[in-house]
């Protein structure tokens, strides 16, 4: 089997949450604005007109236009001004005043303030750091159908009830991201239908298909995976061409695992005719990166003078570009 090192995927899901802010990466949209939950106060024409100077990229129009609308206590307002402030579009950059948009509109229903006051009560970098808090907007926000934080409170659930207890606790917001197309979301949605017993057949058979749409929204770990289950037949028929593609894609984002299997894949000709200067160049860059394979190294000394010369200038050729 053509497998990297196994992961228990509760524990992977687990120590992103416990990374705080790292998996925020997911939600910096500066257009997921909308008012989601029901009891948000409705937009009024102010409103309306400031997001649409807002989405034409006329920053200072949208903060003269909201911000008299959020001082009356507009959610949809208060967080388009929080916006501002946090991406410095037409202001200077100014955290702590986001920071209080985001608490107002948030207070007020905002789906998406809830969601990025929430990250920020994670952080505990401009506010005081308050996981419950955090937690409660995270999940009223998911309740509301914000995708990023269906994700994040999915992940919650699995770092709070480890095992599979948790798993299907998170299960119905991983899908509800999945379907709204969270690439982090497809990805873990693939793994959990993959790898967890009690899982429908119907579900299980989606495992791939997932796996393959975070991968072509640009997932690097998806991309890698993905490769691998097509080269391994997991999910599906084996399709080793397919795999070396997506293998590449992955290593030539700079995915080290995917640029150490890429040596593997040339020296056995798994999808490709096999190339030792490829190989060889592909283990030089993983190498670099601090990837330790002694069955690699074993190769590579093993490469004629000429073979390591010019697998030596490729690797360095790639890392200019």
């Amino acid at each position: 089997m053509f497998c990297r090192s196994s992961r228990l995927l509760p524990l992977a899901l687990a120590l992103a949450l416990a990374g705080g802010p790292s998996f925020a990466q997911t939600g910096e949209s500066d257009t997921e604005t909308t008012a989601e939950a029901e009891d948000a106060v409705p937009p009024d024409d102010a409103t309306l007109r400031a997001f649409g100077a807002f989405q034409r990229g006329y920053y200072l129009t949208a903060m003269e236009l909201a911000v008299p609308r959020a001082q009356l206590g507009d959610p949809a307002a208060q967080t388009l001004v929080a916006e501002l402030f946090a991406s410095g579009l037409g202001v200077a950059r100014d955290m702590d005043s986001a920071a209080f948009w985001y608490k107002q509109a948030a207070e007020g229903g905002d789906a998406s303030a809830q969601f990025k006051y929430g990250l920020m009560l994670l952080e505990g970098k401009y506010v005081e750091a308050d996981q419950d808090k955090a937690g409660e907007l995270m999940k009223k926000a998911a309740d509301a159908g914000n995708a990023f934080a269906q994700f994040n409170h999915a992940q919650f659930l699995v770092s709070q009830k480890p095992g599979d207890a948790g798993i299907f606790e998170a299960l119905p917001y991983f899908e509800k991201a999945a379907e709204q197309g969270v690439a982090d979301a497809q990805y873990a949605l693939a793994q959990i239908y993959h790898n967890t017993d009690g899982v429908s057949d119907a579900k299980r058979a989606r495992a791939r298909e997932l796996m393959e749409k975070a991968a072509r929204a640009g997932y690097d770990t998806a991309q890698l995976d993905y490769a691998i289950w097509l080269i391994d037949g997991v999910g599906g028929p084996k399709d080793y061409e397919a795999g070396f593609r997506w293998m590449e894609v992955a290593a030539t984002r700079g995915n080290v695992v995917a640029q150490n299997r890429m040596a593997v894949l040339h020296i056995n000709a798994i999808g490709t005719k096999g190339d030792p200067v490829e190989a060889g160049k592909w283990y030089i860059l993983s190498r670099r990166a601090g990837y330790d394979d002694r069955a690699l190294d074993d190769f590579y000394q093993g490469l004629t003078e000429d073979e390591q010369k010019q697998a030596l200038e490729a690797a360095n050729k790639f890392g200019k570009q």
